[in-house]
Formats: structure tokens, C-alpha cells, sequence
């Protein structure tokens, strides 16, 4: 009898034990978020053959306008700047795909653009002039019909040509180029009869050789230069905006531009 008011009290301890509400555990801690990426560095993109906004000197060393106006808004900034030379037809997949933070290189703020590029405000005003062989018969831009036409590919020349539809198919053929020293060359070799191109370009190179090229009175229009970020990197965009805005205030980027056109074109 003893033995078997044991086991009942017993079976009846564990009814009781697996009827006893067992509490919830306690969740688990949130993780903390994890820091915001302290800025440090900023990779510049830019097409190493397109002088004086961005190409190599003699020694092989990137230089230019646009270099020296990063470089001074990366030390006001107190970033590292890293200059990465891209294929400059392809810049809007280097910047989405993070390869470059900044499109910086002589690049024409337009409304397709922008669909895909944030942009700093202006800080140069540049033409698309027209560029031919001293002593060329073409004048002005009606001469163009019936003419070999050349420009950079992926540049917005290409675009302010194609604007004046009726011009554009005048054209007896038009050829694009990797970058525009490839097509000045071959505007001096014949195989081309106009160039058009950045008006900073164009004339850098007249100014080297006045006795081979000419500038036409008549251009493709008038555009603005900025600087391109990606559209979510709204702290960059900012940062640069301030930057230039400093540089243009205190007389930074004037001398800047003296140094390489002689006088101070900042917009």
C-alpha cells in the first residue's frame, strides 16, 4: 500500500510539473546598428586623354584643371583623393557599380543625365565649338553638309550635334572617337574635315598649334560643367558642393583656372 501511495504521489508530482506555465523566454537583444562608414577617401573617374581638364604629362603623371579642383577640394574636405582613369563612355556604370565615387572631367550637367547622376552646382560654363584644318572653305556651320564630322563618343558633344537634326544628317558621314586627341589627329591627317568638341579642349589644342587648326564663329551651344556623384550619396554631393562653393568665395579655384586657361572662367 505504501509503495503504491508513492508512485501516485509521485505521477501526480509530474501532472502537476508539466501543468506549471512555464514562462516566456526573454527575447534576444537587438543587435546594434552597426556605424555609419566614416568618409575617408574619394575616387575621382575621369578620362586620362581629354587636356587640360584631366590627362598624363611627360613624366606619365595625371594632371590638369579638374585634377588640381579635386585635389583642393579633397584637402579642404581633409579626404584622401584617388584618380581612376575609366572608359569614358562607360562612366555612368563605373559610378553605379561603385568603382568611382565622382565623375569629375570636364562632365556637362544635361536633363538625360541627371535621370542617373546627382550633380553638384556648375562651376564652369564651356561651349561645343567647331574646329577645322587652317584654312579650311568650311565657315560656319551650314559648310558642314556633305562633310566627314568627328567627335568623342559618349561625349555631349555627340548630343549637341544630334539636337540639330537637320544638320546632323547633312553630314556626309559622322564618326566618333575613343577621346578627342584621336580625332584632332585625325582632323589634321585628312581623314576628318571638322572636329567638334569642349570649347576648354578645343582651344588648348588651337593655342599649341594656331597654324593648324581654326575655331568657327558658329558653335553647338552652350552648357555647364559639375560634378557627378551617385544619386543616393547625398552626404558626397553635399560635401563637394560645399567645397566648391568655398573655392569660388575665397579666390581658390580663380587662381586655379588662371594657372591653366590664363584667365578665370569659373561659373
Amino acid at each position: 500500500m505504501k509503495k503504491f501511495a508513492a508512485v501516485a504521489l509521485v505521477a501526480l508530482g509530474a501532472v502537476f510539473a508539466g501543468c506549471t506555465k512555464q514562462e516566456p523566454a526573454a527575447p534576444a537583444a537587438a543587435p546594434a546598428p552597426a556605424p555609419a562608414a566614416v568618409l575617408t577617401k574619394i575616387v575621382v573617374g575621369l578620362d586620362d586623354n581629354f587636356p587640360p581638364m584631366g590627362f598624363r604629362d611627360e613624366k606619365n603623371e595625371l594632371v590638369g584643371f579638374d585634377i588640381d579642383m579635386a585635389k583642393e577640394a579633397a584637402k579642404r574636405l581633409g579626404l584622401q583623393v584617388e584618380f581612376k582613369p575609366i572608359d569614358w563612355s562607360a562612366k555612368e556604370a563605373e559610378l553605379s557599380g561603385k568603382r568611382v565615387d565622382a565623375l569629375w572631367n570636364g562632365l556637362t550637367i544635361t536633363e538625360e543625365r541627371k535621370q542617373n547622376i546627382a550633380f553638384t552646382a556648375p562651376y564652369m560654363e564651356n561651349h561645343q565649338i567647331i574646329v577645322v584644318p587652317a584654312g579650311s572653305a568650311i565657315k560656319a556651320k551650314a559648310d558642314l553638309a556633305g562633310k566627314i564630322v568627328g567627335a568623342q563618343e559618349g561625349s555631349s558633344a555627340v548630343d549637341a550635334i544630334k539636337k540639330e537634326d537637320a544638320v546632323f544628317k547633312s553630314f556626309k558621314d559622322f564618326k566618333t572617337f575613343g577621346d578627342n586627341v584621336t580625332a584632332l589627329m585625325d582632323l589634321s591627317t585628312g581623314r576628318l574635315e571638322a572636329v567638334v568638341v569642349d570649347e576648354v579642349v578645343g582651344r588648348y589644342y588651337v593655342a599649341k598649334k594656331p597654324e593648324a587648326y581654326a575655331v568657327l564663329a558658329d558653335n553647338f551651344g552652350t552648357e555647364e560643367y559639375g560634378v557627378g556623384v551617385r544619386k543616393d550619396d547625398a552626404e558626397l554631393l553635399g560635401k563637394l558642393d560645399k567645397a566648391l562653393g568655398e573655392m569660388k568665395a575665397d579666390g581658390a579655384a580663380a587662381k586655379i583656372s588662371e594657372q591653366w586657361f590664363g584667365k578665370n572662367i569659373i561659373k
